[in-house]
Formats: structure tokens, C-alpha cells, sequence
């Protein structure tokens, strides 16, 4: 990947929040615990996984750039929804995680050397996981969960 490419991913990453909230302006409170698409998550439990799933992903980038060849540990989102009772607990203080957990990521990555960029380690699910790979997924991350929301909007129709 080169640094014109890492930008724009970059610059993806720092947009998630943004994206995810615009989603969700003036979706009803009373709603966002609503399954009208059988088989895929409440707004609710988008907005869960985004604060785990950001948290953790911050983690993943801290490890990578301090320790040698670390582990990346997977988990289960699924069982993280149903276990941490996504869809019983205020969304505020999950919409607070994730941004903070992207705010203070985009300051880490924007003082990343090239040689950081080249860091990697181990992925318990799916084997070699750079910073590269990292930004790729994670770019795209919050887009992908604000898509989702406004399909449940349209489902809703809202």
C-alpha cells in the first residue's frame, strides 16, 4: 500500500463516527431495539458493537506497533451481542466509546512512520494481520455498520 492510499483510507477511518451518527439523526429511541430484518441486528446492537468492536480494534493497532509479532485475539460479535445484553443498555455512553476509541486512534495513526506501517503479528482466526490490514478493515468498518443502519431505516421506514 502506498502513502496516497493509506490517506484515503485514513481519512475513511476518521469520517466513521460522522457516517454512523448521520445514520442514525432522528432514528426514533423507541426503534432501535426493532428486528424488521430477520437474521441481522437492531440499531441497538450496532451501536454496541461498534464501541466493543472499536475498543478492541484500537487495542489491535497499539499491540502491533509495541509488541513483536503479537497475537491478535479473535472473538465472537455474536456472543458479545447476546452476553452484554446489547439491546437492554443505553446507547449514549457505546456512542461515546467509539468515538473516543476513533479519536484517539486517528492521533496514532497520523504520527505512524512507514516502518510502523510494515508492523505485523498473528491473527487467531486468520492468520498474518498488519497495520496495512488493519487500516483496510477498519476503513471501512463504521461505513459498512452506518449502511446497515440506514437499511434498517428503510425497513422501518423512517
Amino acid at each position: 500500500m502506498n502513502p496516497e492510499e493509506r490517506s484515503k483510507l485514513i481519512a475513511k477511518y476518521n469520517d466513521g463516527y460522522n457516517e454512523v451518527t448521520g445514520a442514525l439523526k432522528d432514528f426514533p429511541t423507541e426503534l432501535l431495539t426493532a428486528r424488521p430484518l430477520s437474521g441481522k441486528w437492531t440499531a441497538c446492537e450496532i451501536i454496541h458493537h461498534l464501541a466493543d468492536s472499536e475498543s478492541t480494534s484500537a487495542l489491535r493497532l497499539r499491540k502491533l506497533l509495541v509488541e513483536e509479532r503479537p497475537v491478535i485475539q479473535g472473538y465472537d460479535q455474536d456472543q458479545f451481542a447476546i452476553h452484554l445484553k446489547y439491546n437492554e443498555r443505553d446507547t449514549g455512553p457505546a456512542l461515546d466509546a467509539f468515538r473516543a476509541a476513533r479519536a484517539t486512534t486517528a492521533q496514532v495513526l497520523a504520527l505512524m512512520s512507514d516502518d510502523d506501517w510494515q508492523r505485523d503479528g498473528e491473527h487467531t482466526e486468520s492468520g498474518r494481520y498488519s497495520a496495512e490490514t488493519w487500516l483496510t478493515i477498519y476503513a471501512e468498518h463504521a461505513h459498512n455498520h452506518a449502511a446497515q443502519i440506514r437499511r434498517l431505516r428503510s425497513a422501518l421506514n423512517i
